[in-house]
């Protein structure tokens, strides 16, 4: 049996990367794609998972475009790593189908009230549309069997100096999310920054002379620009694709039960994931939060699958 997903994203370089793993890894059925806005505005990143799912023939799953802005607030991207497309680097040919009829937040809502109980969510971006599917329909929350999400940080951010970007783009939404009750897996930063994509992990993509794993490579490596820039890194952190790794094989993330606050209202903390280690507040553990991966499995698995591409 397959597990059934449906991945939350924003487009976004290691978002497309993280619709790759998703759409072929054999343990996973992807059910659908919910784009937000985040890393680019939702038309952006609308686009560039359409132009994701051309490219790599994944033509058979609704990508449905969801929330434009933040529940509370004006939105902000980060073109300083994705550029201003979202996707800047490789050439990407233009969509070949449209997009899905249905706005994410019902096509969500529509898929847990039909489901058994039995799909994982996969976000990746800011949790906006999850955040506005569960306030409109709070009969889907127990049917979410578990959320896996890309985002926030036990110690210091990477777009302030207490908060990471998804959390910290939409705070209130993300607040509703690990409020919500089901399981979450969360993957912090320190976990995706062990998933360094070196120039040794390009190379592996290029040596397999296919057009979906030199468009990969292609994206690590204006991907590795802006990070050195930007960050000093030696090479890119690939974020988003630990989400659904941690899926497939959950224990590729070394994680530890405990209970996470949103902080929404700080001076100079908005958008931290306040990380209660040692159980100083007596509240009941609510996320299993990452602190480790196993590095040379994690790469084996994005890269065998990403290899069975064209």
């Amino acid at each position: 049996m397959r597990q059934k997903i449906i991945l939350d994203c924003d487009p976004g370089h290691d978002d497309a990367i993280a619709l790759l793993l998703a759409a072929r890894h054999p343990a996973l059925e992807l059910l659908a794609v919910t784009t937000v806005a985040g890393n680019q505005s939702v038309e952006k990143t609308s686009t560039n998972a359409l132009k994701v799912c051309t490219l790599a023939r994944i033509l058979d799953i609704p990508v449905a475009r969801g929330m434009q802005r933040p529940l509370l607030h004006p939105p902000h991207f980060a073109a300083d790593i994705h550029g201003e497309s979202g996707l800047d680097g490789p050439d990407v040919p233009p969509p070949a189908f449209p997009l899905a009829a249905q706005h994410a937040v019902d096509l969500l809502i529509d898929l847990f009230l039909h489901s058994d109980g039995d799909i994982v969510l996969v976000p990746t971006g800011p949790l906006t549309n999850i955040a506005a599917a569960i306030r409109r329909e709070p009969a889907i929350v127990p049917k979410i069997q578990a959320i896996s999400l890309m985002g926030g940080a036990i110690s210091v951010g990477n777009v302030t100096a207490s908060a990471e970007f998804n959390i910290w783009a939409d705070p209130e939404a993300a607040a509703i999310v690990f409020a919500c009750g089901r399981p979450i897996t969360m993957i912090p930063l320190e976990v995706t920054h062990q998933a360094l994509a070196t120039e040794e992990i390009i190379g592996r993509l290029r040596a397999m002379q296919r057009p979906v794993p030199t468009f990969v490579a292609d994206l690590l490596h204006y991907f590795a620009d802006s990070y050195r820039q930007v960050f000093g890194f030696p090479a890119p952190p690939l974020h988003d694709p630990c989400a659904v790794a941690a899926v497939i094989e959950p224990d590729i993330i070394l994680a530890k039960e405990m209970h996470v606050e949103i902080e929404t209202q700080g001076a100079w903390t908005v958008g931290r994931t306040v990380c209660d280690i040692y159980a100083k507040t007596g509240l009941a553990a609510n996320a299993r939060v990452g602190y480790a991966l196993q590095v040379d499995r994690f790469w084996d698995l994005l890269l065998d699958t990403i290899q069975g591409y064209e």
